[in-house]
């Protein structure tokens, strides 16, 4: 065979190259850009929300940390890929379907519930995107940061307040228990402490969602870098919920503490109003000491026994 038919028959291996020539990264950018303008409209509103509203806060970040690890990974994700028209093609179809499926029944939705659904389409097409010019085996060792951009989502109404209701109700339980454990004398009626001199309310302000949302993205994070294997990052996800509601009590507990104990002026000064950082760093230390846990060896072999 001559070096002219090698050529001709390696060829076909890699379509993309000849379709797109040297690299498929400009094309992928340009996909990326049009899909900022056609979408431009719920990206302002989306960026609007992320600088207005707490629960939101994250939400910028979200590209630039999926970016970010999607570089630091690119000689992974990026070393055999293959331009895939045959299935980001049809994925690309159906976010075109989708959209204008529901185009009608979104116009009826609340704001926050439309912006949800849009993003969450968005994020699609930039999935098919990535499919289409950089094919399966790509998605599947880019898997995390892609499906990491699905946070910049905003919550639904529902979904907010069932996630608020979940939190307020936990660091309600756990607080009680906290006060029973370090003898201060409390009396429970629902969200409402009765305490020496004093009845406090963990109110939905006080439920902590805001530094739970903050807590579950750093979980994430930890899990992807440091934990090996799916079970350990599954059980260390869901043990960021508990450790958010611990952390939350604990902050109830600690300013109601101060606040009967010290100065009254603990219920409204700055530990109360701003003064969440101290207790993040214990949720954090916990984490910390779980991922540490999660990262020993099991060893389950026995000790020899000398033979007699």
């Amino acid at each position: 065979m001559t070096t002219a038919e090698s050529s001709r028959t390696i060829e076909p291996q890699a379509p993309w190259r000849g379709i797109f020539g040297q690299s498929a990264h400009t094309y992928a950018l340009v996909l990326w850009l049009l899909s900022l303008i056609l979408f431009r409209h719920s990206l302002i509103s989306l960026a609007n929300l992320s600088f207005h509203d707490e629960l939101g806060s994250h939400i910028l970040l979200i590209p630039l940390i999926s970016g970010f690890l999607i570089y630091l990974g690119r000689k992974r994700i990026f070393h055999a890929t293959q331009y895939s028209p045959s299935v980001g093609g049809p994925l690309l179809f159906l976010t075109v379907i989708l959209w204008f499926s529901f185009k009608a029944p979104l116009s009826a939705l609340r704001n926050p519930d439309r912006l949800s659904a849009i993003v969450a389409l968005i994020v699609l097409v930039w999935i098919a995107g990535f499919v289409f010019f950089y094919g399966a085996s790509a998605l599947k060792t880019a898997a995390f940061p892609l499906l990491f951009l699905f946070l910049m989502v905003p919550l639904p109404v529902a979904v907010s307040e069932h996630l608020t209701s979940l939190l307020q109700k936990g660091s309600a339980v756990i607080s009680y228990v906290l006060f029973r454990l370090i003898g201060v004398p409390v009396i429970r009626h629902g969200f409402q402490f009765a305490l020496p001199g004093v009845e406090i309310e963990v109110a939905e302000q006080c439920s902590g969602i805001h530094s739970g949302i903050s807590l579950f993205i750093a979980g994430l994070l930890a899990e992807y870098v440091l934990l090996p294997g799916p079970w350990k990052k599954a059980f260390f996800t869901l043990c960021i919920f508990p450790i958010a509601i611990l952390k939350n009590a604990v902050r109830i507990v600690t300013i109601a503490w101060l606040g009967i104990y010290v100065n009254p002026a603990f219920f409204h000064g700055q530990l109360h109003r701003q003064g969440g950082l101290p207790f993040s760093l214990l949720a954090l230390a916990l984490m910390a000491v779980l991922l540490w846990l999660l990262r020993r060896p099991l060893d389950f072999s026995r000790p020899h026994q000398r033979s007699g």
